[in-house]
């Protein structure tokens, strides 16, 4: 049994089951007895923990309950056998057990024996450890009371000081970097601890990346002075001045407490980068310029740049691009914009380390901190810095913000400089960082598209996407070694595919591997699979797709934010405005701008217009902000998809019968997808096969099989089309769901169609089965066309059985069902299977009379296949009983039209007729088959 209070308050069981210790006031109770272990509390004391106001009159009755409650599950799970147990002491409680129980009182012994004796790396050993026993806030999940707060917050303070005690230990082993990763999650949840602030500074300078560190000072002082109105602390502003010191020595001090790295660049040759954005809060290394003196020029030539990127993979379109937009006009602005962790900050640094050359007078950058867990930059802040980098001593710069920007141009007209603003809110906070001379080149980068910096300084936009599967699973070779992926490549392929080709999202798989080899890439791929985890696998401590997408999303504006939230249960990657105002429940332009502020955000990506791309990982993340998946607006999507397909039925065969409606109680989508002609529903249907599928397990899942059943059957014409592309297990879920809807007629249309497909698959007693049940079960729902059609397939599927006897009776009773109704393009389809199956028997003569009374009836709108097959039919009767030339002309008319209409396959069993009437015109293939016909 263990007892937890880091984080929320549980108590499991041996084998990590969690006991049920019912509502938050009862584990208020607990925490309070933990918190002061084998010490009695007394009634008044717990009281005041668990009603932090005014206490209800028989507020010692409820205390007395929840005891007797904490007992009962206690007795229940044999606590006793552990040494636990909860006595009564006069007017008091006390909760015995053994202390090494609590997970607090053994993070508190941690910490005590790395006081004691530990090196560093044991120091890093056990830290880590103690630090894992951690859940979130301690006591989370129980009453917000002084009395529970005042040990909440000192189990805090300690594991503060776990945090910077780890830091120190890795500072100890030369891991700066690892020291950094631990401090900034840490200044970034308590922004105004200074010490811990400076720490981060320092360590920050000691693994080459001065400029952060910087950054840090200048935000934390902004807070304060915003916050609560107060100047830096020593310990913070010591840091700075540290920091500043000039400092000549190429060399790295590594002395704990003071060390800083100058930031001397790497070898020529080291010219590979980590392909992740800075703004994935995983910054690159920065050097410094400092006052007096610059490691990399002489005093006012800056050379700012973060070191070049390591393991950079690919990317030639894209420099070759800014090769030649940079060259294009004079003091040209260049825009890097794309997704979160698309790699665009290692993009600009690569390029600017291979272009250096050409700026003779200096490189400045700054991390603008626009898409970043802490504040954006304050742009005359980091005027100052440039100002500091190009030459300009502390007491000669400018007072007011315009004097500032002003000296900027000033010093940078005429200079032949690079400029890098990285991660860039909005073009507002760039304009006043451009420089002044048009031998400037400024490059920017964003996951705003920055329009308005296009329209008003002529920026030139270059797009950064995903990375080409190729060189996807080379970053992934970077990072494993070429070893791994060459032993797995089919699971490297799978794996780049999960992360969407996104760098950032394949470098956390990649860590996440490198970490736990054993793990292999077929294994890791296949829980990437798992789209409920999926997000989760692709973190690795702060650095993970969730929290840059995250970012992303706060700086969203209005409707965009809104709309997103609602993307949850969208099931596909394309996204048109009529799909979103459903999800969304709102009107069509409403959806359409929400659309067009998330593609400037680079979270969907425009396709064409009114039509956009969401790819999983952003869907992903969609559906964590909506736990459930929004029931409400998995219906409304629901029900936009049945009137999609319906559309779509009815352009794909013109003059059909819908095979159902929406349901009685479903909602009218605003805004409904038209289709020009059957081609482009076909094209439709086929393009949104693996979001239909989806959408049908959503609704299966959510419960909607009166949906579910709908979703499946209104692709009939692509399955007719697509016979024998793997229709069954679908169809076999639609007619689960219309099972457990009740609905006979939908179990009567779901069994002819899916008898129709097992049919055509060569699956006949299978098929039978099913078909064989079809016709009573619509006869019973009072579905006279579900009848027909029932009849129908089930009569095709006895001829290809060999039966010559029932499907004549079957195919008479479907026609005079369907010509019963007036359903023109059954009556259609019953008497083109006529003719078939009368051609097959030798009745040739009543074959070709069924086959133009079908021909008469198939006129436009009815779908030019129909008309091909029965022209075939006729073609074939006609040539039987000798009227040769008739048949001729039909045959050909079949061929002409097929072509037409891109029909290949009536356009062949047209032919193969025709070329059987000339050799031999009085004989017919009986029997053979001439395309495509079953339908719903």
């Amino acid at each position: 049994m263990q007892f937890r209070v880091l984080g929320p308050v549980t108590v499991t069981t041996k084998d990590g089951a969690p006991l049920p210790l019912g509502p938050a006031k009862r584990r208020s109770l607990l925490a309070m007895l933990l918190a002061h272990s084998n010490t009695p509390v007394g009634v008044e004391r717990l009281t005041e923990a668990l009603w932090d106001e005014e206490p209800p009159r028989h507020a010692r009755t409820v205390l007395q309950g929840h005891v007797s409650r904490l007992r009962a599950v206690f007795a229940q799970h044999d606590a006793e056998a552990h040494g636990v147990e909860l006595l009564t002491q006069g007017a008091a409680y006390r909760l015995r057990l053994p202390e090494a129980l609590v997970d607090a009182h053994r993070f508190e012994e941690s910490l005590r024996l790395v006081r004691r004796s530990a090196g560093p790396a044991e120091a890093v050993a056990v830290l880590r450890e103690a630090l894992g026993l951690w859940q979130g806030p301690a006591f989370a999940g129980t009453v917000h009371s002084a009395p529970l707060e005042a040990p909440a917050h000192a189990l805090e303070e300690l594991r503060l000081t776990a945090v910077e005690a780890l830091a120190r230990a890795y500072g100890q082993l030369g891991d700066h970097g690892a020291a950094a990763s631990v401090l900034r999650a840490e200044a970034t949840a308590h922004p105004l601890r200074e010490p811990l602030v400076a720490q981060l500074m320092l360590v920050l300078a000691r693994a080459g990346r001065q400029a952060d560190a910087l950054d840090w000072f200048h935000r934390t002082r902004k807070l304060l002075a915003d916050e609560i109105g107060v100047d830096p602390a020593p310990v913070l502003t010591d840091a700075y001045r540290t920091l500043l010191r000039p400092d000549t020595d190429a060399g790295v001090d590594t002395d704990t407490d003071t060390g800083i790295d100058t930031g001397a660049q790497p070898p020529a040759d080291a010219d590979a980068d980590a392909d992740a954005d800075n703004e994935t809060a995983a910054g690159s290394p920065t050097a410094w310029p400092h006052e007096a003196a610059v490691a990399a020029g002489p005093v006012g030539t800056p050379q700012l740049l973060p070191r070049r990127p390591r393991g950079f993979i690919a990317r030639q379109d894209e420099l070759a691009v800014l090769d030649r937009v940079t060259s294009a006009v004079p003091g040209p602005i260049v825009t890097l914009t794309g997704p979160a962790g698309v790699g665009k900050t290692a993009l600009a640094v690569h390029w600017s380390h291979r272009r250096r050359a050409d700026f003779p007078d200096g490189t400045l950058f700054a991390d603008l901190c626009g898409f970043s867990p802490t504040p954006a930059r304050d742009t005359c802040a980091v005027l100052r810095e440039f100002l500091l980098a190009l030459g300009v001593p502390v007491e000669r710069m400018p007072g007011s913000p315009t004097a500032v920007g002003a000296r900027y141009r000033e010093l940078t007209a005429g200079r032949r400089l690079l400029v890098v603003l990285d991660n860039a809110v909005d073009s507002e906070q760039i304009r006043p960082l451009l420089p002044g001379g048009d031998e400037c080149v400024t490059l920017v980068t964003s996951r705003d598209r920055l329009d308005g910096l296009v329209a008003t300084d002529a920026a030139r936009p270059v797009t950064v996407g995903a990375l080409p599967a190729g060189d996807a699973t080379t970053l992934l070779a970077a990072v494993l070694g070429p070893e791994s992926v060459a032993a797995e490549p089919e699971a490297a392929a799978r794996l780049a595919g999960l992360c969407d080709g996104l760098p950032l999202a394949l470098r956390v798989a990649a860590a996440r591997l490198a970490t736990r080899p054993h793990r292999g890439l077929a294994s890791f791929a296949g829980e990437l699979a798992d789209e409920q985890h999926r997000l989760d696998l692709l973190k690795a401590e702060d650095t993970g797709v969730a929290a840059a997408l995250g970012l992303s999303l706060r700086h969203l504006p209005e409707p965009a934010r809104g709309l997103f939230h609602h993307l949850g249960p969208h099931t596909g990657a394309t996204l048109d405005t009529g799909t979103a105002a459903a999800l969304a429940d709102c009107p069509p332009p409403q959806a359409a701008l929400a659309l067009d502020q998330l593609a400037a955000a680079q979270l969907v990506v425009e396709t064409g217009p009114r039509s956009y791309v969401l790819h999983d990982l952003v869907r992903l993340f969609a559906r964590s902000l909506a736990p459930g998946h929004e029931p409400a607006g998995l219906l409304r999507l629901l029900d936009h998809w049945v009137q999609t397909l319906l559309e779509a039925c009815a352009a794909a065969e013109p003059g059909g019968e819908p095979c159902c409606a929406p349901p009685a109680e479903a909602r009218r989508s605003a805004e409904i997808r038209r289709f020009a002609d059957r081609t482009a529903a076909l094209a439709w249907y086929s393009a949104e096969r693996g979001t239909l599928r989806a959408t049908v397990e959503a609704a299966v899942t959510a419960g909607f099989h009166d949906r579910a059943w709908r979703l499946v059957l209104l692709q009939w014409p692509l399955i007719v089309w697509q016979v024998r592309d793997g229709w069954v297990p679908l169809l076999e879920q639609g007619l689960e769901s219309a099972e457990l809807d009740g609905d006979p007629a939908a179990q009567s249309r779901a069994l002819a169609l899916l008898g129709w497909v097992l049919s055509e698959e060569g699956r006949p007693e299978e098929a039978l089965t099913r078909l064989e049940r079809a016709p009573d079960l619509a006869a019973r729902a009072g579905d006279v066309a579900g009848e027909a059609v029932a009849r129908i397939n089930l009569a095709v599927a006895l001829m290809r059985h060999g039966d010559r006897e029932r499907p004549g009776a079957l195919l008479a009773q479907a026609l005079a069902l369907a010509e019963r109704e007036g359903l023109t393009e059954t009556v259609t389809l019953a008497h083109q299977h006529l003719a078939q199956h009368l051609l097959s028997v030798g009745a040739a003569a009543r074959a070709a009379e069924h086959a133009a009374h079908g021909l008469m009836l198939a006129a436009p709108p009815l779908a030019a296949p129909r008309r091909v097959v029965l022209r075939t039919l006729h073609g074939e009767a006609l040539a039987a009983v000798g009227r040769t030339g008739e048949a001729v002309r039909q045959l050909r008319e079949a061929i002409r039209e097929a072509r037409a209409n891109a029909y290949e396959e009536g356009e062949l069993a047209a032919r193969a007729a025709l070329d059987g009437v000339r050799s031999t015109p009085r004989r017919i293939a009986a029997g053979a088959r001439t395309g495509r016909s079953g339908l719903t």
